[in-house]
């Protein structure tokens, strides 16, 4: 069974930085490229940043680049997602992300909460 669980989360002011982690297991977790949405309070999901199965190649939504780094480490079998910069419009639920096949499985998110 796939399973994600997203940490690192947490209550910073405008300008602050956090690094979330994704801890994946139950899948081959270095075949697979991975990605982290997130979800502000009464919007849609939103992919935030993409990575290869390698970490060769990443890819970032406009609103986060230059701010935004994902990285892997497939001897861990974890994703990061570190977070520069920080915006109040950077507060949502933020979700790790694998598609299998059709099948695309979530972490439980981590919530970040940027003050202003």
């Amino acid at each position: 069974q796939v399973q994600l669980v997203e940490s690192g989360g947490g209550l910073v002011q405008s300008g602050g930085s956090l690094r979330l982690s994704c801890a994946a297991s139950g899948f081959t977790f270095s075949t697979y490229p991975m990605k982290w949405y997130r979800e502000a309070p009464g919007k849609n999901r939103e992919l935030v940043a993409f990575i290869s199965s390698t970490g060769a190649s990443t890819t970032y939504a406009a609103s986060v680049k230059d701010r935004f780094t994902i990285s892997r480490d497939n001897s861990k079998n974890t994703v990061y997602l570190q977070i520069n910069s920080l915006k109040p419009e950077d507060t949502a639920d933020y979700y790790c992300n694998v598609d299998i096949g059709f099948v695309a499985s979530w972490g439980q998110g981590t919530q970040v909460t940027v003050s202003s």
